[in-house]
């Protein structure tokens, strides 16, 4: 048995990607813009026929399981959990090799999402009943019928255990509710563990409910304002973040995510229209909500409070994001106010905030100078030690001399003095762990974005390359099988140099080129179609002789004498490869 192709079978692409994708029928495929670029004429393409989807401004392209892992930010199996979820095919039964006892833990933790959700359920129908709950979300917090919809506000009644009672009458057991914080246990008595609050769902990074956090709604000096679900084998407040499945999309869409402290500062900004909001617990920022985040973007502004916990949840975040290569800053929120109370006021205000981030160090350094008398050497050797214990948490070596350079202006101290403090503060016996030699995440990211660009302008000649003998036969084998740089697109190419017009269709990427040739060139004539042609393999070879170029400039940094040389060579020989490529292009007629 085979869940992939049985997954296929149930669900069409089109369906799969419309939850994400707003699309419309264009001939025989769809169109839409593009989830992964802002672009305001739609290049999104989705073949029913074929089902495969092409990003024509991103070049990224696929069946229905690379949509989710690219849409989603996760790996195949999970693509594959979700998608099996949605055409209600259990991958238990395609499992030979899974043991019985794992098989039984799966069906006790989906057990246990059905518990959560049925909760989830039972509080939404409460909060009808509820005119104290329903005045608070309504008038106090101003929330939109549909924003309660969408986040799925319930409350827990006061008296009694409804909650369990209705789970128990739909077959659930004590000890099950427990486990997963629905109820709790006294003295042998079980009871409902919310009681009198609004509820508020938590849910996973791909929207299924695990836990609550609850709000009490009468005052009440003995009882917290608000408490969670306590950890349990669904939910783990240090590695889910509050309102990251509604905001992904919005994520990606705007290159960077907003941190908040509360819930409900989420909701009431995405009411706004400000969607690329999450809330951690407090201000505890992990290294799972961070990899979650970084799936989606490296741009992570963070609304810390100004206190001194505010502080000390930024200096923690610092190693992280130096570990994790991200860059992260902070919004600095009007004393006395919230995003909550910001949005309220005016949606421009919070907007206007978010702008006005401000890199974590130069924050942090912001902050402290204002707990000091610069004009003491007491305050200045304060401060100094401050901000050397965080110079210390940087990898790299430019960031480090930029804010040493920075703290000799500000406490008018030489950079030579403080660099031998530093080394004092970095001594073995200071300093846990030996600091990994930095890399360059400049030059990492721009070689990343030249093989983007490689491969968008080799999918669009071999697209031309499938049904033109010219191209195939003389344009594309003049590149080097390396111009390739995966399996698929270097498939397609031995096929094409092969035999003209024999795209290898049974490939998931060879009907991805096909679908780009019908979008782009099957109606163009044979003159206009190697005209094209030409300009694309001439741009071809600019960038492959760039990113090869680059690649190897690279590696200069840590080169002997005699490594240089040879390097030399290879850079000499990367532009006389680019020079024969577009003098043959260029010297090939395209008028007959």
């Amino acid at each position: 048995m085979d869940a992939v192709a049985d997954i296929k079978s149930k669900l069409n692409i089109e369906d799969v990607v419309s939850e994400y994708v707003a699309l419309k029928r264009a001939g025989r495929n769809f169109k839409g813009l593009s989830p992964f670029t802002t672009e305001r004429t739609p290049s999104f393409i989705v073949s029913p026929e074929k089902q495969i989807w092409h990003d024509f401004s991103s070049g990224r392209g696929g069946d229905m399981f690379s949509f989710i892992q690219e849409v989603e930010g996760v790996d195949f199996k999970r693509a594959l959990e979700l998608l099996a979820r949605k055409s209600g095919i259990d991958l238990d039964q395609y499992s030979k090799t899974q043991s019985g006892s794992s098989q039984k833990n799966k069906q006790e933790k989906e057990r246990l999402y059905e518990a959560v959700e049925l909760a989830v359920r039972f509080y939404q129908r409460a909060l009808l009943q509820s005119s104290m709950a329903l005045d608070y979300v309504r008038k106090t917090r101003e929330f939109s019928k549909q924003t309660i919809l969408d986040f799925a506000f319930g409350y827990s009644p006061e008296k009694g255990s409804p909650l369990m009672d209705y789970l128990l009458s739909k077959g659930f057991k004590e000890q099950e509710l427990k486990k997963v914080g629905l109820v709790g246990e006294r003295d042998g008595r079980y009871f409902d563990l919310f009681r009198g609050r609004l509820m508020i769902p938590l849910r996973d990074s791909q929207g299924r409910p695990v836990g609550f956090t609850a709000r009490l709604l009468k005052s009440d000096d003995n009882a917290p304002k608000y408490i969670n679900t306590p950890a349990t084998i669904l939910y783990d407040k240090g590695r889910q973040l509050y309102g990251f499945s509604q905001a992904k999309q919005a994520i990606r869409k705007s290159g960077f995510v907003v941190v908040v402290e509360g819930n409900l500062d989420v909701v009431a900004s995405h009411q706004a229209g400000v969607a690329n909001v999450v809330a951690s617990a407090g201000t505890a920022l992990t290294e799972f909500h961070l990899k979650d985040l970084q799936r989606f973007t490296g741009d992570i502004r963070i609304a810390f409070d100004s206190d001194r916990a505010g502080q000390t949840a930024a200096e923690r975040t610092v190693p992280l994001a130096q570990k994790l290569k991200l860059d992260m800053s902070v919004i600095t929120i009007p004393e006395g106010k919230d995003p909550d109370e910001l949005v309220k006021d005016d949606p421009n205000k919070w907007l206007k905030v978010i702008d006005e981030n401000l890199y974590m160090i130069d924050w942090l350094i912001q902050q402290k100078e204002q707990s000091y008398d610069l004009k003491t050497a007491q305050g200045k050797r304060s401060f100094a030690d401050d901000i050397l214990q965080i110079v210390t948490k940087l990898e790299d070596p430019v960031e480090r001399e930029h804010y040493i350079s920075r703290l000799s202006e500000k406490t008018g101290t030489s950079v030579e003095s403080l660099n031998k403090k530093l080394q004092l503060t970095e001594s073995p016996g200071n300093k846990p762990a030996q600091r990994k030699k930095p890399t360059n995440i400049q030059q990492s990211t721009e070689l990343e974005e030249q093989r983007l660009k490689l491969d968008k302008s080799l999918q669009h000649l071999l697209a031309i390359a499938s049904a033109n003998t010219l191209v195939a036969g003389q344009w594309l084998p003049a590149f080097s099988d390396s111009v390739c740089t995966t399996e698929e697109n270097l498939s397609v190419k031995k096929k094409l140099e092969k035999e003209a017009g024999t795209l290898p269709t049974d490939t998931d990427y060879g009907k991805m080129i096909a679908l780009l040739y019908e979008e782009t060139y099957q109606h163009t004539d044979r003159h206009e179609q190697l005209y094209q042609a030409q300009n694309i393999a001439i741009r071809l070879a600019e960038q492959f002789a760039k990113y090869q170029k680059d690649q190897l400039l690279n590696q200069f940094e840590t080169a002997d004498e005699e490594q240089e040389k040879q390097l030399l060579n290879k850079v000499r020989a990367v532009d006389a490869e680019r020079q024969r490529i577009i003098e043959l292009v260029r010297s090939t007629s395209i008028d007959d």
